[in-house]
């Protein structure tokens, strides 16, 4: 991996101009309350191009106006006393072997460090610093890249502030096979969860107890990571798409929709399925639930390169169109909007909803990408939502979700064997 690691650094530098520096931040954990904080999430750009799980470090990384190239990591000094109480922080010869870096430096001395570089480079041109400033949110709270930008602005007006959001999109959105390899292993484990759920499933089950039947059997497997919370919601609570509560009893003849994933060195994978809990589609679930998987397959019998995520969501709300009349779901000025108002596909990988979120991308062999139509019908109690995750290929796709049980028939022998 580390070959790798160092070959993103090198590519992501070719594609800028000097003299500039790059600066990823791995980020730090949130205080929760008084001395308790949230678990740590590693900045997904920094892990992409060092392969650490760390906080507090700083990836540098410079190129001259001649086209010379440096790189750098900025670390938090070993310490023994908190060795002891918290576990030890990486050494420097730990971090290079991950990363490739080989010149390994103490955090405290990058603010120095940095005004050292500027200083030096005034007369070699217009000096760029390239930064993460991607906000999802307007009320997002400051990630240390906007800190730094803020200061950099202030103290140094004439250098320029960079946004480097889209340089690395377009380096992540397509995976290589190291990458792959982590997302097959997280399909399997997420297969194997999710049929453990199904087994385990009866009427009158809490949510939080399906739950804990697909965290129980991914713990079996030594996963402890997921892609994301588990949706799990039982009747008519499927019909909102980010239910979070999981708390709630399910009902003898009532549909279950389930929305997880495990994650496999940070690749993530993202299913959606829908199964009764008490293991016998009635016909009018299975007339809404085969609509929804004939939507999927349309979908995925059907992508290739070159097309892009609206075309292929306007194919579901063409498909959804010809059969509103046959559910009897064109009543009262309904429309598929009302039944189905999310999209069928995003981006996958080290996020959930990885890093290319616009619709108009085109589609690129080695993309990945989900694969999820859904019908919600409110005044039913009934949510259907399949989602499988699929690689965009030379001339269509591999579906690497295909050993996830998913026809009725698949998922109603699962749990009658159960119960047998």
């Amino acid at each position: 991996m580390k070959a790798l690691y160092i070959e993103r650094r090198r590519k992501l530098m070719e594609s800028l101009e000097g003299p500039c520096m790059v600066c990823v931040f791995s980020g730090h954990a949130p205080m929760k309350s008084l001395d308790a904080s949230y678990p740590f999430q590693v900045d997904r750009n920094f892990f992409y191009l060092t392969g650490i799980q760390r906080e507090n470090m700083i990836l540098v990384l410079k190129k001259s106006y001649t086209g010379q190239y440096s790189e750098s990591l900025y670390i938090e000094p070993y310490d023994e006393v908190l060795a002891k109480w918290v576990g030890a922080r990486m050494r420097n010869a730990e971090a290079t072997e991950i990363s490739g870096v080989e010149q390994v430096c103490s955090v405290d001395d990058f603010d120095g460090h940095l005004a050292s570089y500027i200083e030096r480079s005034r007369g070699l041109g217009k000096l760029r610093i390239y930064l993460d400033l991607w906000r999802y949110t307007k009320d997002q709270p400051d990630t240390p890249a906007h800190t730094l930008a803020a200061k950099l602005r202030q103290r140094y007006p004439a250098v320029a502030i960079e946004d480097f959001f889209g340089t690395i999109a377009a380096m992540r959105v397509v995976k290589q096979e190291k990458e792959l390899q982590f997302m097959r292993q997280a399909q399997e484990d997420t297969r194997i969860a999710i049929e453990a759920m199904l087994a385990h499933s009866y009427p009158g089950i809490n949510e939080s107890e399906l739950e804990g039947a697909f965290d129980f059997a991914l713990m079996k497997r030594c996963v402890r990571q997921h892609a994301f919370p588990s949706i799990v919601a039982g009747g008519a609570r499927a019909t909102v798409l980010h239910y979070g509560e999981n708390n709630q009893q399910v009902n003898d003849g009532e549909l279950v929709l389930i929305d997880l994933g495990s994650a496999a060195g940070n690749y993530c994978a993202d299913i959606s399925r829908t199964f009764p809990v008490n293991g016998t589609f009635s016909q009018r679930q299975k007339e809404i639930y085969n609509t929804v998987l004939n939507a999927q397959l349309l979908v995925i019998s059907n992508v290739k390169p070159g097309m892009t995520l609206g075309e292929l969501n306007q194919m579901v709300v063409d498909y959804y169109e010809s059969r509103l009349d046959d559910l009897g779901l064109r009543k009262d000025g309904k429309t598929v909007r009302d039944y189905y108002y999310h999209s069928v596909s995003h981006q996958l990988g080290l996020d959930t909803h990885d890093i290319c979120t616009e619709r108009e991308r085109v589609l690129q062999p080695g993309m990945v990408i989900t694969v999820e139509p859904g019908l919600y019908i409110e005044e039913e109690g009934i949510g259907v939502r399949i989602e499988n995750n699929v690689l965009i290929t030379e001339d269509g796709c591999e579906d690497l979700s295909r050993n996830i049980p998913r026809t009725v028939e698949e998922i109603e022998a699962i749990m009658a064997k159960s119960k047998s």
